[in-house]
């Protein structure tokens, strides 16, 4: 495997795999498809570890080349945007965050996987991430059952709630199922400035704040648009379900967070679980590696992980910040079908057991609930698997950039007291319903709250 960019200073994060993991190859190289070169376009990420051995063993047991161009998280955006515009595509498999997937479905530069072989389909075992692989051009909308496949997951990068079980077992505390029962937990627990009840990414960024809400929006059965995978752009955002939402994520901040919530981002977030100073957080999954690492943990062993509460009569609902692996259209056919070779590869069970033996998160359900769970290492894989049915994504709309703008200043107003909630939730509503109206979808918006 070619390392081009960051990959050459990224070589001292690749975690070890078992040799057993690897020897269920052998043999494969003389009966595998021969095939194209590739590069994959990638960020440099603490889930990359895993993908980068999962490429060791693709090309141990293909002989096929695989090169890795690896960029920082904007960067590697910026190189597949300019990447699909031109003439004839530097790329051959896109890994596209969840963030920016509307804007390469909408501007029509992906590949059907269907149109490079028509008897591919995502394995049953790979989780649906809110059907985010599919896209249907008719309906605008990620939908499986209408849609056509464009991409295999390659990451499933969710939220979870990360507590510390040893202070939860000297309080005889129970997991909490609702953001109330969070609150009285974190109260118990919150004993400042030894330890905060509970941080969060409350600051104004790309997307800190707005990603960090959004599971109690969802969660409280409030959304940003009324029916956004029919169409309906109707702003609802200012309804009562998401003043509830806000009110309960403002009230935590204020009762059980640090001194200054909205300055904390997800660095600053898991900075405080991994030295002791929290009680609880809801970090993406990516960072449970750092949990257990000695060389950066004060805690180690003494965090666990589970499904994000919800709110009253709502389900639990965290974010997807995952990753989708796809196919560009301006590529030569001998190049899309490498890429498609490597993407039928990845999905399998060997593949995604060298996955997560590396420390990432494995898109295999069945994966999850292997034998690999019981060790102490991977005590997050059950509630990855629990929480499988809930994630939502953000938006499914290219817009959704100046979405996020308009929700990250506004929420950020309301955590650090510049704006009470309602004035927030209307103020982002007026917003937004402008931002749909010039981009021409079917809009409005719901009546101020009071």
């Amino acid at each position: 495997m070619e390392k081009t960019g960051f990959q050459r200073q990224l070589v001292g994060i690749v975690f070890g795999v078992g040799v057993a993991a690897l020897l269920a190859f052998a043999g494969g190289a003389a009966h595998a498809q021969k095939v194209a070169p590739i590069t994959i376009v990638i960020n440099q990420s603490p889930w990359f570890g895993g993908f980068s051995k999962a490429v060791e063993a693709y090309e141990r047991e293909t002989a096929n080349k695989v090169t890795l161009d690896v960029n920082p998280f904007a960067g590697s955006a910026e190189k597949q945007r300019n990447s699909v515009r031109s003439r004839q595509g530097q790329f051959d498999i896109l890994v596209m965050n969840s963030t920016w997937l509307a804007e390469f479905y909408h501007g029509g530069f992906l590949t059907p996987l269907g149109d490079i072989d028509p008897s591919f389909k995502l394995d049953p075992q790979v989780l649906s991430y809110d059907d985010t692989a599919y896209w249907d051009a008719k309906t605008k909308s990620n939908n499986a059952r209408t849609g056509s496949l464009y991409g295999v997951p390659l990451n499933g990068n969710i939220q979870l709630l990360f507590y510390r079980a040893d202070l939860y077992q000297q309080a005889g505390l129970k997991v909490p199922e609702t953001w109330d029962q969070l609150m009285a937990n974190a109260q118990k627990l919150h004993n400042p400035p030894s330890i905060y009840g509970m941080v969060f990414r409350g600051a104004r960024s790309a997307s800190d704040i707005s990603y960090d809400w959004m599971p109690y929006l969802h969660s409280h059965n409030g959304a940003i648009f009324k029916d956004e995978k029919a169409g309906d752009f109707t702003v609802t955002i200012n309804s009562p379900e998401a003043k509830k939402a806000l009110d309960t994520y403002v009230d935590l901040t204020r009762k059980v967070g640090p001194p200054n919530p909205g300055s904390y981002g997800q660095a600053q977030v898991i900075q405080a679980l991994v030295t002791g100073k929290a009680a609880h957080g809801t970090p993406v999954i990516a960072a449970w590696s750092q949990m257990d690492d000695p060389s950066k943990s004060a805690v180690v062993g003494k965090i666990n992980v589970a499904v994000l509460p919800r709110g009253p009569g709502g389900k639990p609902s965290p974010t997807l910040g995952h990753f989708i692996g796809a196919i560009p259209k301006n590529i030569p056919r001998d190049r899309q079908v490498a890429a498609l070779a490597f993407l039928k590869w990845f999905q399998t069970v060997q593949a995604q057991q060298i996955v997560a033996n590396a420390g990432a998160p494995p898109i295999r359900k069945d994966v999850l609930e292997s034998e690999l769970s019981n060790k102490p290492e991977n005590r997050w894989m059950k509630a990855m698997v629990d929480s499988a049915p809930y994630p939502r994504s953000m938006y499914t709309v290219p817009e959704g950039p100046q979405i996020v703008s308009v929700l990250e200043l506004r929420l950020n107003q309301a955590v650090i007291g510049e704006k009470n909630t309602a004035e927030a939730l209307n103020t982002i509503a007026t917003e937004i319903q402008e931002i749909m109206r010039k981009g021409g979808y079917k809009t409005g918006k719901l009546p101020d709250l009071k």
